[in-house]
C-alpha cells in the first residue's frame, strides 16, 4: 500500500511540475522555435528572451515588487507578532470575536474595495507611489499574519514566560529574546505566505499604478501586445519573476515545514 501512495505522490509531483518545467524549457527557445506546433525539443537553446525581457527595462518593476514585497512582510510582522501576543499569551476579553473580525476583512471582494482606494490615492495624492501599495498590502496580509501567528504562539510554554517576567524581562525583551526564537519557524512561515502573497497580487498593483512604481507582475502583463504574444519571452519574464519567490520557499522550507505543522500533533 505504502508503494502505491509513493507511485502516486510522485505523479503528482510530475503532474504539478510539468508545465513549469515547459516553460523554463520554451524560455530557452527562439521566438521561431517556441512557435512550433507540436513544440521542438530539440531545438537549439538560447538565452534570447532574458536577454530581451531585461534590455525592456524589467529592473524598476522588479525592484519595486521587491520593496513592497518586503517592507510590507517586515511592518506585517511587527504588528503581528505583538497582536497575536495579546491575542494568546495575554488573551484579551471576547478574543476570538477580534479574530474573527479581523478574518471577516478578508471576505470581501477585492474588486468591491477597488473604487474607494483607489478614489483614496487619489484625493491623497499617492497614485502610482510604491508607499501606497506597501501600505495596502499590509492591510491585506495583516488578517491572515494575527491568525497564523496567534497559532504558533499559543505553542509557546508559559512556564517560559513566567521565568522571563520573574527576571524582570519586559513586553519587548520578552517578544524578541524569548518569544521570537521560539516561533521562529511560525514567523518564517508566516513571512513567506506574507511575501507570495504581495510578490503575486497583480488587481490593485495594476490599477493603482503607472510608469513609476509598477510591479513585476504588471510589467508580466506588459508582454500580451495587440501584434501577438511572444510566447520565448513572455516564458522567460515568467521564470524571472517566479524565481524570488521559489528562492524564498527552498531557502525556507524546512521553518515552513515546522511553522505550517506547529501544533497539529499534541
Amino acid at each position: 500500500m505504502s508503494r502505491i501512495w509513493g507511485v502516486l505522490a510522485w505523479f503528482a509531483g510530475i503532474v504539478f511540475f510539468a508545465p513549469v518545467a515547459w516553460m523554463f524549457l520554451t524560455s530557452l527557445h527562439s521566438e521561431s522555435d517556441a512557435a512550433t506546433n507540436p513544440p521542438s525539443l530539440l531545438a537549439p537553446l538560447t538565452l534570447d528572451g532574458y536577454e530581451e525581457f531585461f534590455n525592456a527595462g524589467a529592473w524598476p518593476p522588479l525592484i519595486n515588487s521587491f520593496s513592497a514585497s518586503i517592507g510590507s512582510t517586515i511592518i506585517v510582522l511587527l504588528l503581528a507578532i505583538p497582536a497575536a501576543y495579546a491575542l494568546s499569551i495575554k488573551p484579551v476579553e471576547k478574543w476570538t470575536d477580534v479574530l474573527f473580525f479581523f478574518l471577516s476583512t478578508k471576505m470581501m471582494p477585492v474588486v468591491a474595495a477597488l473604487l474607494p482606494i483607489y478614489l483614496i490615492a487619489q484625493f491623497s495624492g499617492m497614485l502610482d507611489n510604491i508607499s501606497f501599495l506597501t501600505l495596502l498590502y499590509c492591510s491585506m496580509n495583516l488578517p491572515i499574519a494575527v491568525w497564523l501567528m496567534r497559532s504558533f504562539l499559543a505553542e509557546v510554554p508559559k512556564e517560559i514566560l513566567e521565568a522571563a517576567s520573574i527576571d524582570g524581562a519586559g513586553l519587548v525583551t520578552t517578544l524578541r529574546r524569548v518569544v521570537a526564537p521560539i516561533a521562529m519557524p511560525g514567523i518564517a512561515a508566516t513571512a513567506l505566505i506574507c511575501f507570495i502573497f504581495s510578490w503575486n497580487e497583480l488587481l490593485f498593483a495594476r490599477v493603482l499604478t503607472g510608469v513609476v512604481a509598477g510591479t513585476a507582475p504588471v510589467y508580466l502583463t506588459g508582454f500580451v501586445t495587440s501584434q501577438g504574444l511572444f510566447l520565448a519571452k513572455v516564458c522567460a519574464a515568467a521564470v524571472v519573476v517566479s524565481l524570488p519567490v521559489l528562492i524564498a520557499g527552498f531557502a525556507a522550507q524546512d521553518k515552513l515545514v515546522q511553522g505550517l505543522s506547529l501544533g497539529a500533533v499534541k
